[in-house]
């Protein structure tokens, strides 16, 4: 059964990160489409994490795991569960001595050589205010965005951080590839798949927030991924770009459409509003 009175919960989503790619805006949308009770939640691609933290507040699920493939949006979770006011202490610091030279010298810094909490102030920080707040390595692995033109940036709310470690209080999060969750997830689990987009044109070229892109082959793996859950009798739930290749590839289910507005692009004009397909089991 899906719930279609769900667009009155009243709700806050304490975004701490900006994703390409995030749900905030896609959220009224979406959380018709979530069956009324979820036991077990997966997100392999957590991303903004927008969705875990609705269906947190309002689906309550008994077990939660969240993973991504980027390390350091996953320590950054981690920290902000664990030891969020030591974090907030950081990111202080970073707002405090704010300039030029300083992003690029934090930029330049080798996370390795940093504490957990300290890597985590660093991936925050950058992501504040970087150009688009666009998460992006090059072929070595290296965070290679240009900082943003921003006035203000909003480098800290503790607010915002402290309402999201609540959140993930008691919940699992881990760096891993998305198809481990096949091994783990079982009949009746939820799984909400958020991948890299397949790209609407060549030109399109964002495709992944590592140095591995994440094209056809990883699209056809994940599809693969995504059956073998549904032969489980998994609970499936997918966004992705609306494009004739992952029409055919998940061609069978039911695949319904939202309308999100597409931010990142170097052309301005180029940022209106697209259609995005919505992969269901159910």
């Amino acid at each position: 059964m899906v719930v279609v009175n769900r667009q009155r919960i009243p709700y806050r989503v304490p975004t701490f990160v900006k994703w390409a790619g995030g749900k905030t805006q896609l959220l009224e949308q979406l959380k018709v489409f979530l069956p009324d009770h979820i036991d077990r939640y997966f997100e392999p691609f957590v991303g903004s994490g927008t969705l875990f933290f609705f269906v947190k507040q309002h689906l309550q699920p008994r077990e939660i795991v969240l993973s991504d493939s980027v390390a350091e949006l996953v320590n950054s979770y981690q920290i902000i569960r664990d030891k969020v006011d030591e974090l907030i202490d950081a990111l202080t610091l970073h707002k405090k001595n704010h300039s030029k030279e300083y992003y690029y010298r934090i930029r330049q810094t080798d996370p390795a050589s940093l504490t957990a909490v300290g890597q985590a102030a660093r991936f925050l920080y950058l992501n504040k205010t970087c150009f688009n707040g666009l998460y992006r390595v090059n072929s070595k692995g290296i965070f290679n965005v240009p900082m943003g033109r921003y006035a203000n940036p909003s480098i800290v709310k503790p607010n915002v951080l402290r309402e999201a470690g609540a959140l993930l209080q008691n919940v699992r999060v881990q760096k891993r590839d998305f198809s481990t969750i096949v091994s783990e997830a079982r009949q009746g689990d939820f799984v909400y798949f958020d991948p890299p987009y397949y790209p609407l044109s060549n030109t399109a070229n964002f495709t992944s927030y590592t140095k591995n892109p994440f094209l056809e082959d990883q699209q056809k793996k994940l599809c693969t991924a995504y059956r073998e859950l549904d032969n489980k009798g998994c609970l499936l739930m997918q966004s992705n770009s609306s494009t004739d290749f992952i029409r055919s590839l998940y061609k069978g289910f039911r695949i319904e459409t939202v309308r999100a507005r597409r931010i990142i692009n170097s052309n301005a004009m180029k940022r209106g509003a697209i259609s995005e397909l919505v992969i269901l089991n159910y």
